[in-house]
């Protein structure tokens, strides 16, 4: 199963979440989104647990909880809507032989 993680803390790494999410089972993967210009936590991150009863139980657990200071919400992940392939924004597509950008 795969949580969403919001609220966390600037400085929290992805080894210390590991652990953390670690306490309640098998930590696939995890990952801690940054700022693709200066590299730094965004505040949110995602993380991969293989069994769902475990995922559920950190879900309970940690969902509204302190951590360093900041309350934390933890859920489980949806799909982004148009996730799914297609050419969903900013592809071409054809109009009278014409090349027509689509937004």
């Amino acid at each position: 199963m795969k949580i969403f993680i919001t609220g966390l803390p600037l400085e929290v790494g992805e080894d210390e979440l590991t652990a953390v999410f670690g306490d309640f089972g098998q930590v696939k993967s995890l990952r801690i989104i940054k700022d693709r210009e200066t590299g730094q936590s965004r505040g949110f991150g995602f993380v991969e647990m293989p069994v769902d009863e475990e995922a559920k139980e950190a879900i309970k657990r940690m969902n509204g909880g302190d951590y360093n200071g900041n309350r934390i919400k933890v859920a489980e992940a949806q799909e982004k809507p148009g996730t799914g392939g297609g050419n969903a924004g900013g592809g071409f597509k054809r109009n009278n032989n014409n090349r027509e950008r689509s937004y």
